[in-house]
């Protein structure tokens, strides 16, 4: 494995998110003197905190998956995740509510889950549902270590026994036909292959290999942190300062000081000049180049955006943590958002009730809700926002209002909608959290590299390169790129 090359005593981190805070506890653990600049006032970045009378409402990620990374980055500095936070598993971990009024709970233990598809859909399903939950720990086992938690100087790093193993399960075949095998209800394909959006990719095109993401769902298990995903950059942040990591904040970086191959120090908003001898840059990629004064040698396909409303409200509705309420269209909605650039006419939506587990988000008697409505990113499709936006939230109302969440708009007495312009303003690429899209010609070794060309010193974190997009992906870059400097 290639590392960065000179002296690596003391290493600036570019970035407090979930992937800077991660790199900064491994450099930490294995010695290094680090320094994490941050233009925010607090840790998190994409798994930000925004606060109003009273409610807590987490800006980023809403869905924790695979804590056990977040716990090897704490036992980086001697710590754990009991030290830290309090973990609560979800049961279920989603409620899928689908348009024909039948609901079904994703459990991730293997027996209530498949007493549940028994229920829902008969013996025969819940039969597959048995052979698709060993297919997906076998996928999980074959692609973790070698291609997820890897890190790549060459596509010839693939070879392995572990890539005929990924292949012999049909992991580079389709995702959607992959799941159909072991389940004929259309719907039960919906809860197994919905999590390939989180990739940026169509069911029906995704890699195969992408049903780890649905192992890491519904097998491995969803908790959430009390307090909020927030926690989970809060611990990771108290964790790294007690380690030793220095923090300064409201500080953005606003040039890099080169000599030859090697950055020499970061100069930022502040003021403040920082030298140092390794860098690690968590930006997204865009922000990246623009700081190495470059242009990308590729160009980039962006996986979809989001409009998410947060919403502080006067009752709630279910009992579940999260519900995914899936229109009457499927594939359709794929196409209208990806390729064609328009909004859903039959949108499925996230509704996150946080207050569910954790009523202290709220005041007390309030309920807050997370909704999240897939759409199209800035590139694929130009639409005015500023114009758009309340009218879509009126639509998304009414839309929960006629799909059981009656008096919804009525109950708000708090709220905020993030759109495609907002995550723009904040500098993700085409105005989409969700980084650059998992195609084949943007996975594993094919995604942006780690490893910053032309520079001997500097390091990629974050969802833009390896492994990708999602919490587990990009705690693991950090990982991955505290490595490339440590070796």
């Amino acid at each position: 494995m290639r590392t960065v090359a000179g002296r690596t005593d003391h290493v600036v981190v570019v970035g407090a998110g979930l992937a800077g805070l991660t790199a900064a506890l491994h450099l930490a653990g294995a010695g290094r003197r680090v320094t994490v600049v941050e233009r925010a006032g607090l840790p998190g970045g994409r798994a930000g905190l925004h606060e109003v009378a009273g409610y807590r409402m987490d800006t980023g990620p809403t869905v924790l998956t695979m804590p056990e990374l977040v716990d090897e980055a704490l036992h980086a500095v001697g710590e754990s995740v009991a030290d830290r936070l309090d973990l609560i598993p979800l049961h279920p971990a989603y409620r899928a509510r689908f348009a024909d009024g039948s609901a079904l709970d994703v459990h991730t233990d293997a027996a209530a889950m498949e007493e549940e598809v028994r229920r829902f859909a008969g013996p025969a399903e819940a039969a597959g549902y048995r052979r698709l939950r060993r297919w997906l720990t076998e996928v999980y086992r074959a692609e973790m270590h070698r291609f997820i938690d890897a890190n790549f100087d060459s596509p010839l790093d693939l070879l392995s026994p572990e890539l005929a193993r990924l292949a012999a399960l049909g992991g580079f075949g389709r995702l959607g036909p992959a799941i159909g095998r072991f389940l004929a209800d259309e719907r039960l394909r919906r809860v197994f292959s919905f999590q390939a959006l989180y990739a940026g990719l169509d069911p029906r095109r995704a890699l195969a290999l992408y049903a780890v993401i649905s192992y890491m769902d519904t097998v491995n298990g969803v908790w959430f942190p009390r307090g909020g995903m927030h926690a989970v950059p809060t611990a990771l942040a108290d964790a790294a300062a007690g380690a030793g990591v220095a923090f300064h904040y409201n500080a953005e970086v606003t040039a890099l000081e080169r000599r030859g191959d090697r950055i020499t120090a970061v100069r930022t908003s502040d003021g403040t000049r920082i030298e140092a001898d390794a860098f690690v840059l968590t930006p997204d990629l865009p922000v990246v180049h623009e700081l190495l004064g470059r242009r990308p040698r590729r160009r980039l396909r962006w996986s979809p955006s989001a409009v998410v409303l947060h919403a502080g409200t006067t009752r709630g509705w279910s009992d579940a943590h999260h519900t995914i309420s899936f229109g009457a269209a499927w594939h359709s909605t794929f196409t209208e958002i990806i390729r064609d650039g328009r909004l859903m006419t039959d949108p499925s939506l996230l509704i996150t009730r946080p207050t569910a587990t954790d009523p202290s988000l709220a005041p007390d008697g309030r309920e807050l809700h997370y909704v999240l409505a897939p759409c199209p990113n800035l590139r694929t499709g130009p639409i005015d926002w500023d114009r758009i936006g309340p009218a879509y939230r009126d639509e998304l109302l009414g839309e929960l209002e006629r799909r059981g969440f009656a008096g919804f708009g009525a109950a708000i007495e708090e709220q905020q909608l993030i759109t495609p312009a907002d995550w723009a303003a904040q500098g993700h690429a085409a105005g989409t959290p969700f980084s650059a899209a998992h195609t084949f010609a943007q996975t594993g070794p094919f995604r942006p590299r780690n490893l910053v060309r032309g520079l001997a010193n500097a390091v990629l974190a974050g969802s833009g390169t390896t492994p990708g997009v999602g919490v587990p992906p990009v705690l693991l870059s950090g990982k991955l790129a505290a490595r490339r400097i440590t070796g």
